[in-house]
């Protein structure tokens, strides 16, 4: 990485917010969920958006393709795509005479996975390799994701005739599951306002960084320092949704490492390079909640997984030390060399 790509911590705050305002422009009122999404891709995950239809999860998709200066590339799950049209396939060349690879959508920076839950699982889990290798293998061949490579997926929550519920272990891919919820009267106006403002349907965005920089922003978040307590405090709330009486199954060691990560993202969106309990606190419920699987009973009585993670994060003492982190004896605010 030469100089010219290297950025501060400080520098991924100031651009994350220029980003932020770029995208506020087009996706109106949202802002902490947009912060959300943009934590996710800076942490090196993928978001999933789950919400009720014309919420503007697609929106906020191509918007943010737009403003990070990324390749993007929509893909409608129906219950008839099949994995190849997610990852590509081998065609037959007459001019050759021999089989050549044609790439499908999901080589690109950024993926929209429209209405995810609306694809059999077997095509599903063709994403499964591409999330969490970056690569894919098509008939024994495999080919890598050029970075920086995210999924954004989207899901509707309320529709289950004709959908296919993700399994646990493709949700756990995600790094996050985010909500935004019906917009408030004047947030809905203004949306109004702006689109006869703008005289067309489609928003344009002007690119705020590009794929190079957004790499430098991801390797950035590296020097933001994690203290020893916030590090077990991270480890006492994954593991306290374990033990917790409503539910059946709690979130994995993958879930504190999110936790990590997006909590670095979010301090630095604050200007800072260390983690504070704050940070872990605002990212726990969409980081651990489409983590649990609930006891069936609790279904019945419309106990929400979100509800879970709240309590759990009343009943889990916070730490409140100054002290250095163990794996890298240095002064927080001090950057590695």
């Amino acid at each position: 990485m030469t100089d010219a790509e290297q950025v501060s911590t400080f520098d991924v705050g100031r651009l994350a917010q220029a980003v932020l305002d770029q995208v506020g422009t087009v996706v109106v009122g949202k802002r902490a969920p947009l912060e959300l999404v943009l934590a996710g891709v800076l942490a090196g995950g993928h978001v999933l958006l789950e919400d009720l239809p014309g919420l503007g999860k697609t929106l906020t998709a191509r918007s943010f393709a737009q403003a990070l200066g990324l390749d993007f590339r929509r893909l409608q799950f129906t219950p008839d795509l099949l994995p190849a049209d997610v990852t590509g396939s081998f065609l037959y060349d007459q001019r050759t005479a021999d089989f050549s690879f044609r790439a499908g959508p999901v080589f690109t920076n950024l993926l929209l996975a429209d209405e995810i839950n609306r694809t059999p699982p077997k095509t599903q889990a063709a994403l499964l390799e591409a999330m969490q290798e970056k690569q894919v293998s098509v008939e024994g061949v495999t080919y890598r994701l050029d970075p920086p490579f995210h999924v954004i997926a989207t899901a509707n929550p309320i529709e289950y005739e004709g959908t296919y519920p993700l399994p646990e272990a493709q949700l756990d891919r995600f790094l996050l599951r985010v909500s935004f919820g019906y917009p408030g009267h004047e947030e809905e106006w203004d949306v109004l306002r702006r689109r006869m403002a703008r005289r067309q349907e489609e928003a344009e965005l002007k690119p705020v960084v590009n794929a190079s920089t957004l790499r430098a922003m991801q390797a950035a978040l590296e020097n933001v320092v994690v203290e020893d307590s916030i590090g077990r405090y991270i480890v006492a709330l994954t593991a306290a949704t374990r033990e917790h009486a409503s539910v059946l199954v709690g979130a994995s060691p993958r879930g504190s490492l999110a936790l990590l990560l997006l909590a670095r993202a979010i301090a630095a969106f604050a200007g800072r390079d260390y983690v504070i309990p704050e940070d872990v606190k605002a990212v726990a419920v969409p980081v651990l909640a489409h983590r649990i699987t609930l006891r069936p009973e609790m279904w019945l009585r419309r106990v929400d997984p979100s509800f879970v993670v709240n309590e759990v994060l009343e009943s889990t003492p916070a730490p409140a030390s100054g002290a250095l982190p163990s794996y890298a004896a240095r002064p927080a605010g001090a950057h590695s060399p």
